[in-house]
């Protein structure tokens, strides 16, 4: 395993990510404890030390879970990482004891604020939590002390400014490098000296499997190499990113994610701006090109109202981020009508100079809503 320098710790370039742990199987799936703690049993035989969970992973079992897997290691073999979301339970001083109890001990190595987003970002400032954490970081009960982010670059300013912040939890992979704003962050956290843990360097999974082109693109470069493998390799190229945080799910995906681990070897320029290519012609191929031109919406194009452009906005996330959250995404559109009020009239179809099928789409929706 190699390791990166984090002030006065080597800390495991793979960090073993405790969201995706295995379940079990029927009506009331749970932790499958015992495959659960193979993988971690696994990961501390082969040099993994960072171990990241949070309150609400697993309907909060993620916790308990870990504190009784890592329990038989000694304490400075493993280094802990949870997080407080205001969401979750606002209660800050309360959660973080629990917290404590749960993971089974008297200090937690890397506390962060979980999930900075544009509808919370002012909630954390203004709750006092920021201070109190500091507190406990002075009390030598928090030992480093960060937050993770998925809000706007505006919102992500300002709340890095709130605090003399040691560590940001980032998406980091080359998708959201390309096409979102990670690397704007990833750039204004290098220049002030504060290093990064990537999440979602494999973007939950949807880069290990591109489209058919995107793959082949990939396959013809690097045979060997697997998408995943692609993505890690990227990763490692952004030098000041201190770890990779990896939720593994199977033996196989811990095996094959520490093996990438073994040394720093990542991939040429030659190879970055490959995968780029591949990763273009995967959005090309997954995504409907609206330009917000209007057309289909101007006038009486669509009879029953609907907000085609941002539901189209919609489609395309769905499409490279998977289904998460999907129905709550689309009923979250300002819209009069909803996809499965579309009647197929296909006027918006015959108004697109994209010539997207735009009635296929609203029948996809709808039929996911229904």
């Amino acid at each position: 395993m190699v390791y990166r320098n984090f002030k006065d710790k080597k800390v495991s370039w793979l960090g073993m990510g405790n969201m995706r742990l295995p379940m079990t199987e029927g009506d009331s799936p749970t932790i499958d404890k015992v495959k659960a703690q193979e993988i971690i049993d696994y990961a501390m035989a082969n040099g993994i030390n960072y171990y990241d969970t949070a309150v609400g992973y697993h309907s909060g079992e993620s916790e308990v879970f870990l504190g009784e897997a890592l329990e038989k290691y000694p304490r400075d073999s493993y280094y802990l990482a949870t997080k407080f979301s205001i969401f979750m339970n606002p209660d800050y001083k309360s959660v973080f004891e629990e917290q404590l109890a749960r993971l089974k001990t008297d200090y937690i190595d890397f506390y962060l604020i979980h999930a900075i987003m544009d509808n919370n970002f002012q909630s954390y400032i203004d709750s006092g939590c920021i201070q109190y954490f500091a507190e406990q970081k002075a009390a030598g009960r928090i030992k480093h002390l960060g937050f993770s982010t998925h809000a706007n670059f505006d919102n992500f300013m300002t709340f890095l400014n709130q605090h003399d912040w040691e560590f940001v939890l980032q998406q980091l992979n080359a998708y959201d490098w390309q096409y979102g704003i990670s690397k704007q962050m990833y750039e204004e956290l290098e220049s002030r000296g504060i290093q990064t843990i990537a999440m979602g360097p494999v973007r939950g999974g949807r880069i290990a499997k591109l489209s058919p082109e995107a793959e082949a693109i990939l396959k013809e470069a690097r045979p060997a190499w697997t998408l995943s493998e692609w993505a890690f390799r990227w990763v490692k190229n952004r030098s000041n990113n201190m770890i990779a945080l990896s939720g593994m799910t199977t033996l196989e995906q811990i095996k094959e994610n520490v093996r990438l681990f073994q040394d720093d070897s990542s991939m040429t320029e030659a190879e970055e701006e490959i995968f780029y290519n591949a990763l273009e012609a995967f959005k090309k191929e997954m995504q409907a090109p609206c330009t917000d031109c209007n057309y289909c919406i101007d006038s009486e194009n669509c009879p029953v109202k609907i907000n085609i452009p941002r539901f189209l906005q919609v489609y395309n996330n769905y499409k490279v981020d998977g289904d998460f959250a999907l129905k709550r995404k689309i009923e979250a559109v300002e819209s009069a009508g909803l996809p499965s009020d579309c009647v197929f009239c296909d006027k918006c179809n015959q108004k697109c100079p994209q010539s997207i099928d735009i009635v296929a789409i609203m029948r996809e929706l709808g039929e996911y809503l229904e």
